[in-house]
């Protein structure tokens, strides 16, 4: 038998086969896709990926609450309304509305990247949408923020000009179409 040998020298012909790795966010994905399925095995009784609902999506997301950082203040806080409280409240920690919307946001690309159908995705449900609104509300309202919906710009106003065979003869129609433009901004 033959004893092994041991190098700490690195390998002289590195395998060109390795795969970068992954992004950010790919990583994040397969953390928090490896959470929820971990979340779904210790579910009381336990629940199989195709029986998931909207419904335990909603579970789950009230279960990582309890992990959150951000202070929500309730109605009855001294500081409810209030962006930047004084001193210290009871009021739980909760997770923000913006780490959710990301969340179910990788879920749901998670979901369909490991075979789920679109159409059967429970990241994707309507009581999802309804339940990040509610929250991002509740949470605006606990800090005093106001979320005002975008407004659409006015319709931009093209002119075209068609040259002539006049040459510049027309440049002084051009500034007086120029001072008027002046005039009604």
């Amino acid at each position: 038998m033959e004893p092994a040998t041991w190098s700490c020298r690195p390998d002289p012909k590195p395998s060109t086969a390795s795969a970068p790795p992954p992004s950010r966010y790919e990583s994040q994905k397969r953390r928090d896709w490896n959470t929820f399925l971990q979340y779904l095995r210790h579910h009381k009784p336990p629940l199989a990926l195709t029986l998931c609902s909207g419904a335990h999506v909603l579970e789950f997301l009230k279960y990582l609450d309890q992990f959150g950082k951000t202070k929500v203040h309730v109605t009855t806080c001294f500081f409810f309304g209030h962006s930047d409280p004084t001193s210290p409240c009871a009021c739980p920690h909760k997770q923000a509305w913006g780490s959710l919307d990301s969340l179910i946001g990788r879920l749901r690309a998670a979901f369909e990247e490991n075979g789920g159908r679109p159409d059967t995705n429970p990241f994707a449900a309507r009581a999802i949408r309804m339940y990040l609104r509610e929250v991002k509300g509740s949470q605006a309202k606990a800090r005093g923020i106001t979320y005002q919906k975008k407004r659409r710009k006015a319709a931009v106003t093209t002119l075209t000009i068609v040259p002539t065979s006049k040459g510049n003869q027309n440049r002084g129609d051009l500034d007086s179409l120029d001072e008027d433009h002046r005039e009604d901004s």
